[in-house]
Parts: C-alpha cells; sequence; structure tokens
C-alpha cells in the first residue's frame, strides 16, 4: 500500500517542480515529516498587550498608536494558492476595545490603508479574506511604499511558502519619534519590518526587511537585512523558537525566488 507520507512527498515534489523551486527528494521528503512548533511565527510579547487572534493572523494591538505593534502569521504552500476573491470594506475589529482606528482616520490622508498580513495571503478563507480587511491589521502606508516596495516584498513571501512548503511572516510599523505625525487618531510610522522564516534541509533560515514608510528602492534584496538587525530595530525579540545563530546573518540565495 502507498503510504501518505509518500504521497505528500510527491504532491509537494509536483508542486516545488512547476512553482520552479525544485528541491531534492530527501530535502522535500524533511519538509513535510519535520513538525515545526505551534506558533513559530510568533515574536516575544508582554502579558499586558492587546493580543488579537484571527482565523488568518495574530496580532498585538496598540490603543495609543491604533496600529499594531505587530502581526504574525503562517503562509503554507496551500494557502499561497488561495482563490477566494470577495469584495470587503475596510471596517473597525469588533473584537477590539476603544479606541481604535476607523476609515474616518484614514479619510483623504493622502495615506494607503496598507495590509501588514496582505489579503492575498488570506485567500484560503472567506472569513480570513473579511478579516484582513480589519484595522487591527492596517497601518498608514505611503502609496508608492505600498504599491511597489511591500508589494514586491510580499509577493516574494508568497513564492517561498510556494518553494519551502511554508512561511513564518511577522510585521509592524516602527515610529521614529514618541510624537509621530498622526492622520486623525492614527499614528504614521516612519517605517516597517517584515521578517521571514523556512526550514529548510539545513534547518532554519530566517531574513529581515527594514522599509522607509517613503522608499527610495523599490528591490526586496535593498532592504533585506538579518533579524538580529530587525530586533535591534525595534527592541523586540522576534521568532523566540529559533535558534539564535540562525538571525544573526542572511544568505540572500535562501531567499532569491
Amino acid at each position: 500500500m502507498v503510504s501518505r507520507v509518500f504521497i505528500a512527498n510527491m504532491i509537494v515534489t509536483a508542486a516545488l517542480m512547476l512553482s520552479g523551486c525544485f528541491r531534492t527528494a530527501d530535502a522535500v521528503a524533511q519538509a513535510v515529516a519535520t513538525e515545526a512548533p505551534a506558533g513559530l511565527e510568533l515574536p516575544a510579547y508582554e502579558p499586558t498587550e492587546d493580543i488579537v487572534v484571527r482565523l488568518g493572523y495574530t496580532a498585538s494591538y496598540n490603543h495609543t498608536t491604533l496600529c499594531s505593534d505587530w502581526v504574525a502569521w503562517e503562509l503554507t504552500a496551500e494557502e499561497a494558492d488561495g482563490q477566494n476573491d470577495g469584495q470587503y470594506s475596510f471596517s473597525r475589529d469588533p473584537g477590539v476595545a476603544w479606541p481604535k482606528a476607523s476609515r474616518e482616520d484614514y479619510s483623504r490622508s493622502g495615506y494607503d490603508k496598507g495590509h501588514m498580513a496582505p489579503r492575498a495571503d488570506m485567500r484560503w478563507s472567506c472569513q480570513a479574506l473579511e478579516e484582513s480587511y480589519y484595522f487591527t491589521n492596517i497601518c498608514p502606508q505611503d502609496h508608492e511604499m505600498n504599491s511597489q516596495a511591500w508589494r514586491k516584498i510580499e509577493e516574494l513571501t508568497r513564492r517561498l511558502a510556494k518553494c519551502y512548503g511554508r512561511v513564518w511572516v511577522v510585521c509592524g510599523p516602527i515610529f521614529d519619534s514618541d510624537n509621530p505625525q498622526k492622520i486623525g487618531s492614527v499614528s504614521v510610522p516612519g517605517a516597517f519590518f517584515k521578517a521571514l522564516a523556512v526550514n529548510t534541509s539545513e534547518g532554519y533560515k530566517t531574513v529581515g526587511f527594514l522599509v522607509d514608510n517613503n522608499p527610495q528602492s523599490f528591490s526586496p534584496r535593498h532592504y533585506a537585512v538579518s533579524v538580529d538587525s530587525v530586533e535591534a530595530a525595534i527592541g523586540r525579540n522576534l521568532f523566540p523558537l529559533v535558534d539564535e545563530a540562525a538571525e544573526a546573518e542572511y544568505d540572500w540565495k535562501v531567499w532569491n525566488h
């Protein structure tokens, strides 16, 4: 009888070949068989943080900035190919206490309602897609930044999910000062961070991105840094379940897909 593991290996191998990211059979088998710790995408956080759990992502909502300090999710290869395409309006998160952001804050501000967990990562579920439009998952983004540099990093992330089977993601805003510019009651970040982790035949690999909210380049590689560098910029431990050595540096060959 053909085992379920063998069938899974064949399916993943075929998917990797079709996506243009072929791995050896041994590497594919390891990726399928390896059990990742639950919540690997979650950063370290304090008990006092307002943690919001949605179907497709987890966030820490900040009632001062009215942006989430971080949004984290796991994206599988199957989810990256989600086909739901419903249209939803940006809305207040019904599960978040006041004060919280609203459409009025963004109205005529000149800033995009920038997704942290992108809608394209949530198309595997109508509920997940709808919840990606909650303001818990939104920050003010410069239009060029949102439509170019940030979008290209999002597209890269989905390609990585298809190449490696899954990718763990955490991202969020970085504020320049204790008194940032505001639109309505929402603080405008000076930059954004994103950190990715994948499990390879050589163990976990990580990479970070630090992107100005007024970018000078649209290339993801231009913004690539080690996860240690991101942690230094935001003052938070990312991927605490991953060995520290994997966060000290990055090899662009792992991410160039």
